[in-house]
């Protein structure tokens, strides 16, 4: 009953989880509706969801808002709502609420019933032990880059403003 209480407030109160499938583990934002995680992607502009597939499981790490460490760890039901039905519906009108910059405000959940998944990650019935080591991997490879080199100057600017 603890450990139920400690994964539904951790995981309500952080912006973030870690949630590992086939793949590595990656950070993903969600909302808590109904006693589950819900995430949504894998659409065009949205956060890649590989390795999470309907009736598959996952391990999530939750971390801690103000101080970003391991709170708890839990093994999830991995379940893909269908686009249009009751579940799907509360769980779209919470993440819309949560969506951040996104381009099409307006029509976001219509593309999301065209384009993405939402995943429900239901808790199974216990926590995982928090592992010895770290956990620390390499960034995962993106076309992302840093075009060019800092400027040298640029931390002397920076420091200047501070002390104003």
């Amino acid at each position: 009953m603890l450990d139920r209480a400690l994964v539904e407030e951790a995981t309500k109160k952080s912006g973030l989880i870690w949630v590992r499938g086939e793949g590595p583990a990656r950070a993903l934002w969600h909302v808590w509706v109904d006693g589950a995680a819900h995430v949504v992607g894998d659409g065009p502009g949205e956060q890649p969801l590989p390795g999470l597939a309907d009736g598959s499981v996952a391990e999530v790490t939750v971390r801690s808002k103000d101080k970003g460490g391991r709170v708890v760890a839990w093994t999830a039901a991995v379940s893909e709502l269908a686009a249009g039905s009751e579940a799907w519906e509360a769980a779209v009108a919470e993440l819309k609420g949560k969506r951040l910059n996104a381009p099409d405000a307006e029509t976001m959940t219509e593309r999301w019933a065209r384009e993405c998944r939402v995943l429900r990650l239901t808790p199974r019935d216990a926590t995982t032990a928090h592992p010895d080591g770290s956990l620390a991997a390499p960034p995962l490879p993106t076309p992302v880059t840093t075009r060019h080199p800092v400027p040298a100057a640029l931390p002397r600017l920076l420091l200047k403003r501070r002390k104003r």
